[in-house]
């Protein structure tokens, strides 16, 4: 008996496996339509003024005395020293910028806890140029249909001139972002000139051509990309916010159920939203707020602008999407009064911290010593033993001047009876004490040899101090230092004589 195969029958009434899902969705490009109202003339407003103070920034002069750069923007690399306006940095002060640092990011948190994203939508330099890179794209290629329009549009002669005015445009602005960001780094007006004579450094036009190509990347391709996924804030940002922060809200209990309308009709048994899609169509990221919140809200509130025309025409009260917080939209949708709270304990401590660190920072700035003073002790050798039996030791002493105008030190030694020094280049014989010059805004260094008899010290290390006075002010610097010594070493380890 053989045994015969048996085949599945085939069911034709089945249906086809689903096609998988894709693991990653492709891009679809944000025609953001342009709006009228009060959020987007604060936007322009803002716009103009940062990119007012960017642009302007480095030819304000500031006068420094003379010798000194008269930019009252600079960071000045091969100086290695950093102005603004009155005040000038050194090198050895660049904690004033991690000051700076935490001041900033606390300020960050406590707008976010009073305001959302209010730092993403109105002057963060991603969307601040993206909104003028928009700008030009509608002025040239026309508002959103239009622009839709024409990126369906088969190529033709008009379609490629408006391309390719468009794309103009937006390298001008991103030449002139990269050229203004070299001129705080450099003398404006001075390399400017260099610059288009063609006789500025590699370096220039490096660092030129890489701001020059990121923000036309970043603003005019990468858009909401740069937001949604590139910028770490929004994955943090609901840390600093609370039941009472103001945000873009929807009032869904107002809304809903939404439906498509005209002027005149009733809105009994139904909701406010006439489903336009207005807020969605207008939003730069692409968001559809009536969805709730998402990462991809920048906070910008143009959709608030949208609805509020949309209401106007409808004759109903404005608010459907407004600045709100989650308290007052559930008081509200429960019919209690509306409530703001900005006073709270999240704000307080922002404040705290804010006032804390900007104290600390003001005292530091308004007490700096404008004369700082460093000793090196050299190492090898530790010492000398001079063909009188005495021992020597060599130091490297800097003294920086910070102040507009050259200074002259007065140098002594105290601490070990009988010591003598003297300075390289200034006084070539064994003295009790010695002037010197430093000039303004300048570190002057010296080379200082101390002598000292041998039954003087106490074993490997005795303890002497370095007195710098200022001959102008009376201002006195003691540095303690280490004079090293042969103590149980033989002589002929030291060094020679």
């Amino acid at each position: 008996m053989t045994e015969t195969a048996t085949l599945p029958s085939r069911d034709r009434t089945a249906k086809p496996a689903e096609k998988a899902q894709p693991l990653y969705a492709a891009h679809k490009w944000v025609y953001s339509r342009n709006v009228k109202g009060p959020f987007r003339r604060l936007k322009w407003a803002v716009l103009g003024v940062l990119l007012g103070l960017y642009y302007i920034g480095p030819w304000l002069r500031w006068d420094r005395g003379p010798g000194a750069p008269d930019q009252a923007l600079l960071i000045d690399m091969p100086a290695r020293r950093a102005y603004f306006f009155a005040i000038e940095i050194w090198p050895q002060e660049i904690y004033y910028l991690t000051g700076l640092l935490i001041l900033g990011a606390i300020g960050l948190f406590f707008v976010t806890a009073l305001a959302g994203r209010v730092w993403c939508g109105f002057t963060c330099p991603q969307t601040v140029w993206t909104d003028l890179f928009l700008w030009a794209e509608r002025l040239i290629e026309g508002d959103r249909a239009a622009r839709m329009r024409l990126d369906a549009a088969p190529l033709s002669a008009a379609k490629a001139a408006k391309k390719g005015l468009k794309h103009g445009v937006w390298l001008f602005i991103s030449v002139a972002t990269g050229g203004a960001w070299i001129l705080y780094f450099e003398d404006a007006f001075t390399v400017t000139s260099r610059i288009f004579a063609g006789e500025a450094s590699t370096t220039v036009y490096f660092f030129i051509g890489l701001f020059t190509a990121t923000t036309y990347l970043l603003a005019g391709w990468a858009r909401e990309q740069v937001c949604i996924y590139m910028c770490p804030w929004p994955r943090f940002q609901s840390a600093m916010f609370d039941e009472h922060s103001l945000i873009v809200t929807y009032e869904a209990w107002r809304g809903e159920p939404r439906g498509k309308a005209k002027p005149g009709i009733s809105f009994e048994g139904r909701g406010h939203c006439v489903d336009c899609g207005l807020c969605h169509q207008v939003c730069p990221t692409g968001v559809d707020i009536r969805k709730g919140q998402q990462l991809a809200c920048i906070g910008c509130a143009l959709c608030v602008d949208a609805c509020r025309g949309v209401m106007d025409r409808f004759g109903l009260p404005r608010g459907l999407i407004t600045y709100d917080s989650m308290a007052n939209q559930a008081a509200r949708a429960a019919g209690l009064p509306r409530r703001l709270r900005l006073v709270r304990p999240r704000t307080l401590a922002y404040v705290a911290v804010l006032s804390v660190v900007a104290a600390v920072m003001a005292a530091a700035l308004t007490t700096r010593a404008r004369v700082d003073v460093s000793v090196l002790h050299d190492r090898a050798p530790l010492y000398v033993r001079l063909s009188d039996g005495a021992i020597s030791n060599g130091f490297t002493y800097k003294i920086l001047n910070m102040e507009r105008q050259p200074k002259t030190f007065g140098l002594d030694l105290a601490g070990i009876e009988g010591a003598r020094l003297k300075v390289v280049g200034i006084a070539a014989d064994w003295v009790e004490a010695v002037e010197l010059p430093v000039k303004a805004d300048d570190i002057g260094t010296f080379r200082v040899l101390v002598r000292v008899e041998a039954d003087q010290l106490h074993g490997r290390s005795t303890g002497m101090v370095f007195r710098l006075k200022d001959q102008t002010t009376g201002q006195a610097y003691n540095h303690e230092v280490a004079f090293s010594g042969p103590g149980t070493v033989s002589s002929t380890a030291a060094g020679v004589p």
